[in-house]
């Protein structure tokens, strides 16, 4: 039997189970409103929060930085592939988050398999929040390291694995904004049990930095903690910031065994320089962007407010993510269709990335919405 018949066996399978992904090609740039072949949709599909992902400065700033560095970084950052570009935006980024240093990546799922496998081995121990992103799970499991989950935000159950006798390093692993629940994990708490069983934490805030705390600073910065509490932070600039990559945040010698040992920055192609000078642009952005995340804070109370009168099962989510529960992935499949023949996109989440009978539709706010917008979504969903 040929690999393209077993294949093709699996794919009849996913689409009979309503499991089956489809990607949308967009002939126009990223926004609240996109065209898809030739039709124009409102869109609540997208992590783009603060709307920057295609503002006019940013825009200028990566032409600006084409013409200055060229379209590609030719090489590794630990060859020829680190500029100036780079470098400024690693210093700014570290200032702005309060950290010693900050070190580049590629993507967010490259920063997460790095750090576990620089940093933990088969002596060692992760410990992990159960709704933990995909990429953190697989770090974890790339380090070799024994790996331990918790119940979601549960912190007894987190003291529970901690109590458990341990013979090398313990690293507590947590999302900041859990990408498809939407809610915030209590951190402070974290900190705390972290601090009484001997362990170090690492936040993944994707979905936080931008969009929580001073200045967005993040959801560590929302709960008041800083370098102390959160030795390793990570965060992406793909979403609020409206741009591309990740980063890592940590002290002087965190950054320096990441450099020295993780194979997902050494041996990766360095993004653009003048993407970092786009960048360094949407910092800017993000740092003045108060009136953007109080019209994105106001947004989510009117749309919370509008789904409990239309009773919705909304999850409890305080932030731009704004699930709503379904159960199975075939009804939030028919749901998220009927939405996009009435010219919405929302996307139908459907497992493995939710548990079995929790398919949901995941709707995301950016504050570039308007409450017209929001409201033509509400009268959809009626």
């Amino acid at each position: 039997m040929s690999i393209d018949h077993l294949l093709l066996s699996e794919l009849d399978k996913r689409r009979a189970q309503s499991l089956y992904r489809q990607r949308r090609v967009l002939s126009s740039p990223q926004d609240v409103e996109v065209e898809i072949d030739g039709e124009r949709y409102l869109s609540f599909s997208s992590n783009d929060y603060l709307g920057l992902a295609n503002h006019p400065e940013i825009v200028e700033a990566f032409q600006q930085g084409l013409s200055r560095w060229g379209t590609g970084s030719g090489a590794a950052h630990l060859i020829t592939g680190h500029s100036a570009a780079h470098h400024a935006l690693e210093e700014e980024l570290a200032e702005f988050l309060g950290y010693p240093r900050v070190l580049l990546f590629s993507s967010g799922y490259q920063a997460n398999l790095g750090i576990h496998q620089a940093l933990l081995g088969r002596k060692d121990r992760t410990v992990h929040d159960r709704l933990n992103h995909a990429s953190l799970l697989d770090g974890a499991k790339l380090s070799g390291a024994k790996l331990l989950r918790y119940a979601h935000s549960d912190m007894n159950a987190l003291e529970g694995r901690l109590a458990d006798p341990a013979s090398g390093r313990t690293l507590v692993v947590t999302d900041g904004v859990f990408s498809m629940d939407g809610d915030t994990a209590p951190l402070a708490a974290i900190a705390n049990e972290c601090r009484c069983g001997g362990a170090s934490l690492m936040v993944d805030d994707a979905h936080g930095v931008g969009v929580h705390g001073p200045q967005g600073r993040g959801t560590v910065a929302k709960f008041e903690l800083g370098p102390a509490e959160v030795p390793i932070l990570m965060g992406t600039l793909g979403k609020a910031f409206g741009v591309s990559g990740a980063f890592v945040a940590g002290s002087e010698a965190l950054i320096e065994t990441l450099i020295q040992q993780a194979r997902t920055y050494i041996y990766t192609t360095a993004t653009p320089p003048a993407q970092a000078e786009a960048t360094r642009k949407a910092l800017q952005l993000v740092k003045a962007g108060d009136e953007r995340r109080e019209w994105l804070q106001q947004l989510i109370g009117h749309f919370r407010r509008g789904a409990q009168q239309l009773g919705l099962s909304l999850m409890n989510s305080a932030t731009p993510i704004q699930p709503l529960l379904i159960g199975e992935s075939a009804d939030a499949v028919r749901l998220s269709e009927r939405l996009q023949k009435s010219g919405i996109l929302v996307a139908p989440i459907r497992p493995p990335t939710v548990a079995e009978g929790s398919a949901r539709l995941r709707i995301t706010l950016s504050a570039n919405h308007s409450m017209a917008q929001l409201d033509r979504l509400l009268e959809a969903l009626q």
